[in-house]
């Protein structure tokens, strides 16, 4: 019925994963002792800044480029992200042999910038306070044929994050343990559509829960709506990569079916839980990364005696903000 009803569905994140599986890692589902017993849960943590390119982006934007007919890839690719999205969009298109240009905001981290290029990619800079970078893209896409790889409102790039949720899912069945809550970060909510559609397959019951800055509340608030609902547009976040302004429609079609809640966490819980990952996991994971381990830590979740699975979907922080956070 899932399938039938939905944008993307089981058998979708399934094909995805028979094609990445030669490309993407496996990542691991850590349990630790020191945070079970802090949070009186069993807790298990998706450690997708182990993933290539230090994201999750790396499965859906590969899934998404090898989507293109091949007549059609010597336009190249053109996609728009601050960072994690723009990385695995370079790396995927540097291993199937596609041009790949990047639009990227001027303040984006500089290890997102560098990063971004080593991969080979052309990157086009622009002022995310005065200009749009969907239709900076959109230009460049139209200017030169390319193809427009969107950082989460794609079937194919939401089926491909999804195989994060495939895993969780049948790591889970291996250890015997039935999820209550899983929790992902949700900017334009690939992630946590994708992750949904997977576990909820598998484990109906189970709670998914989509983790945002306070400030950029956008699920949230369109949650608890009933339609998409923008964040107020003010500020700045340590969570660079959770400043989407509204839900995706093809996102928030299939969130807002299989998503329970949302729940936020502030810029100094999530540098705390930063520290934490750091201190007592041995972990580096980014603020947009942690902001899920930040409001399971902040007591956001009702955790106490149930099983409940992270997801940190990153790592590529500043070194600065780092040293900052830990110190």
């Amino acid at each position: 019925m899932m399938e039938q009803t939905l944008p993307v569905g089981p058998a979708d994140i399934d094909a995805a994963a028979r094609v990445i599986a030669s490309f993407a890692i496996r990542t691991p589902l850590l349990s630790s002792p020191v945070l079970n017993e802090r949070m009186g849960a069993n807790v298990f943590l998706k450690l997708e800044m182990l993933q290539r390119t230090g994201s999750f982006k790396f499965r859906g934007a590969f899934n998404k480029i090898c989507s293109i007919p091949e007549d059609k890839r010597s336009g190249g690719v053109v996609a728009f992200s601050s960072g994690n999205h723009a990385q695995g969009v370079a790396a995927a298109a540097k291993i199937l042999k596609v041009h790949a240009t990047i639009v990227m905001p001027l303040d984006a981290p500089f290890l997102k910038r560098e990063r971004t290029r080593s991969y080979g990619a052309e990157l086009v800079l622009y002022d995310r306070d005065r200009e749009d970078r969907e239709a900076v893209a959109r230009g460049i896409a139209e200017k030169r044929g390319a193809t427009l790889v969107k950082p989460y409102d794609d079937p194919f790039v939401i089926a491909g994050q999804g195989t994060a949720g495939r895993e969780i899912a049948e790591d889970m069945a291996a250890l015997g343990i039935a999820p209550d809550i899983v929790v992902a970060p949700a900017s334009g909510g690939g992630l946590i559509a994708g992750v949904a559609t997977a576990v909820k397959a598998r484990y109906p019951q189970a709670q998914v829960i989509a983790a945002e800055p306070e400030a950029f509340d956008d699920h949230s608030r369109s949650l608890a709506a009933g339609h998409r609902e923008p964040h107020a547009p003010a500020g700045r976040t340590i969570c660079d990569a959770l400043m989407a302004l509204m839900p995706g429609e093809i996102t928030f079609a299939i969130n807002s079916r299989l998503l329970s809640r949302g729940v936020t966490a502030s810029d100094t819980e999530v540098g705390a839980a930063v520290a934490f990952a750091y201190r007592e996991l041995k972990v580096v994971v980014e603020p947009g990364g942690a902001v899920g381990l930040a409001a399971l830590l902040g007591g956001r979740l009702n955790a106490a005696g149930k099983n409940v699975v992270i997801v940190l979907s990153g790592g590529n922080i500043d070194a600065n903000l780092f040293a900052e956070l830990v110190t």
